[in-house]
Formats: C-alpha cells, sequence, structure tokens
C-alpha cells in the first residue's frame, strides 16, 4: 500500500485554490480582494469545527506565496501550545524576519486561539502590533468572545457557517467518484443529519464505513458514527408519550446498548425528535424544558439513566395530560 492510501480524507480533499472551498462565501470574496492587492489586515476566522476555517488560510498562504508558502507560513495550535512562552519565543523568532519572495509579509496563523490563556493574549496583542511590517496573522477560533477586546478590534473579523446541504452533497458526490464508492441516498443524508454542517467529521465518518464496505448504507453510517437512527429515538419518545413506560424504558436501554451511546448524546438525539413531534406548542414548551434540566443534571455528574428514566416520565406526564 502506497502512502496516498493512508491519507486521511481531510487532508486528501482539502481544497487548494479558492475556487475549490465549498461555502464561506462573504469570506472567500473579501479575502481574494486582499490577495489581489497582496496586502491585508490582521485576520481572525471564527466559526464552529469542521467548517473551512484552516483550510481557508492554507488557501491564502498558497495564493500568496506559491512554491514558498511553508517557508512563509507558521502554523500553531494554541490548544496545544497556549502559554505565554509560545508568544514571546516561536512567534516573535519568526515575525521578526522578512518573508521570502516578493510579498512584504509573512503569515502567522494560530488555530483555536480562544484556548490561548489571557497572558498569552496580552503579549499577543504587543506582538501583533510591534511586527506589522513584516507579519500578518490569521487568528482561527470557535468562539469570538473569548479573545480579548484589542486583539479583535486589530482584525478584520469573518464569521464562518456551517455547510449547507448541497455543499455537503457536492463534497459527497466528488468522493464518491474519486474513491469508487456506492453511497446511497439514504446513507448521504444520514451523514449530513449527523454531521450538522461539520465537513471534517463527515469525512472521517465516511473513510471508516469505506474501509468496511465499499458499498455505505445508512446502517453503516449510524453504526460507525455510534448515533441512533432518529425513527429509533422517535419509537421510545412516542411509547413513553403514549403510557408505555416500561417499554420506552426498555427501547431506550436497548438503543443506547446498541450504539454505544452516553447519556448526554441521548439526550441531544432527543432534543432534536422533539421538534417533530406532532403535540401542541405548549406540551412541546415542556418537555424542551425538561430535556434542558436533564442535560444539565448529566453534564454535573448525576446518573445518566436515573436522569433518562426521570425525562421518559416527563414525556409520559405529558402525554397523560
Amino acid at each position: 500500500m502506497g502512502m496516498a492510501e493512508h491519507t486521511i480524507w481531510t487532508e486528501k480533499y482539502r481544497p487548494k485554490t479558492f475556487s475549490e472551498v465549498k461555502g464561506q462565501k462573504e469570506a472567500i470574496s473579501k479575502v481574494r480582494a486582499f490577495i489581489k492587492q497582496k496586502n491585508m489586515p490582521h485576520l481572525m476566522f471564527s466559526g464552529p469545527a469542521g467548517v473551512g476555517k484552516t483550510t481557508l488560510s492554507l488557501v491564502v498562504a498558497h495564493e500568496l506565496f506559491g512554491e514558498n508558502w511553508r517557508d512563509n507560513f507558521l502554523e500553531l495550535n494554541a490548544s496545544d501550545e497556549r502559554g505565554i512562552d509560545v508568544i514571546r519565543n516561536k512567534v516573535k523568532d519568526f515575525a521578526r524576519t522578512k518573508a521570502i519572495g516578493d510579498v512584504p509579509f509573512k503569515i502567522i496563523y494560530l488555530d483555536e486561539c480562544d484556548a490561548l490563556t489571557s497572558e498569552a493574549q496580552q503579549a499577543l496583542r504587543r506582538t501583533m502590533e510591534n511586527y506589522t511590517q513584516t507579519c500578518r496573522f490569521i487568528l482561527s477560533c470557535n468562539y469570538s468572545s473569548k479573545i480579548i477586546d484589542p486583539i479583535q478590534s486589530r482584525c478584520a473579523i469573518f464569521r464562518f457557517k456551517p455547510l449547507e446541504k448541497d455543499q455537503l452533497m457536492q463534497i459527497l458526490d466528488k468522493i464518491e467518484s474519486n474513491e469508487k464508492l456506492k453511497i446511497k441516498d439514504s446513507a448521504k443524508q444520514a451523514l449530513i443529519i449527523i454531521c450538522e454542517g461539520d465537513v471534517r467529521r463527515m469525512e472521517n465518518i465516511l473513510q471508516s464505513c469505506a474501509a468496511l464496505s465499499k458499498d455505505v448504507d445508512d446502517e453503516l453510517v449510524y453504526s460507525l458514527a455510534s448515533v441512533a437512527k432518529p425513527k429509533e429515538i422517535k419509537k421510545v419518545i412516542e411509547s413513553a408519550l403514549s403510557g408505555k413506560f416500561i417499554d420506552a424504558r426498555n427501547e431506550l436501554l436497548n438503543v443506547m446498548t446498541n450504539y454505544g451511546l452516553s447519556g448526554l448524546d441521548v439526550i441531544k438525539q432527543m432534543q432534536k425528535e422533539l421538534m417533530d413531534l406532532k403535540i401542541d406548542s405548549r406540551q412541546q414548551m415542556l418537555l424542551i424544558e425538561k430535556c434542558g434540566e436533564a442535560e444539565f443534571r448529566i453534564s454535573e455528574g448525576s446518573d445518566e439513566f436515573i436522569q433518562l428514566e426521570a425525562f421518559l416520565a416527563s414525556i409520559g406526564l405529558v402525554g397523560n395530560k
């Protein structure tokens, strides 16, 4: 087997040009204008995981520097190295030297910078000021609110959104063609529902499925993603609503055992199914409130089985009314 066969698909299918990037049209159009001028401010990419923040940063490096991009681009993951020493040493050492080639600045990409300590963020703020002549920063974070205001004010902020269904479908079709897979429509729908706009998660689940079978169906997707089928969760809720508490409890235990789900996994899936239940809005609101209460108690360390049983009991009581 060659190295290419062992490549993680998230790297293998990472776009190299702006035209290959799916979604984020607004961010791409503005960043593209900066690249055309060969000048740009510091950038901040904010948004959920797996929607293209790192990819767009690498595309910027490819477009600006061409073959020399590795010499002029420093990528650091702030969640690994989050202390003040990283900013003082690694970042400053890279920032103080001039770029190779005809571009007037280097790029430092700080991934997950909302994990930086407040002291490191203060040090970063001064570094951004002092090395503007030779260096530009691209900061990536899930929550921009965790970045101190002085850094935010020095950056052009782009908010990334989860990818839409048609964009995810294009990526799936491309992988299906290139990898010579047969992905059933039901499997594609399952992948889109499970990943919720996170392309990295979608590609990882699909690669796991492809390792087992070239014919990918929804059964395989749900089992490898450790996610219960929506209809199974719906059946549990409907049993509880109709007053069959013991049946609902047994079905829930079977689902959790079969898919290896934790209490939090189950409660999150239940919350999604509650939105589609054919009950009046007042009952729906009561159940969503109880769902939030159960989720909070489980995350605080309560026994998940007791909390799930209590939630099923709440569903039964609402149905009884």
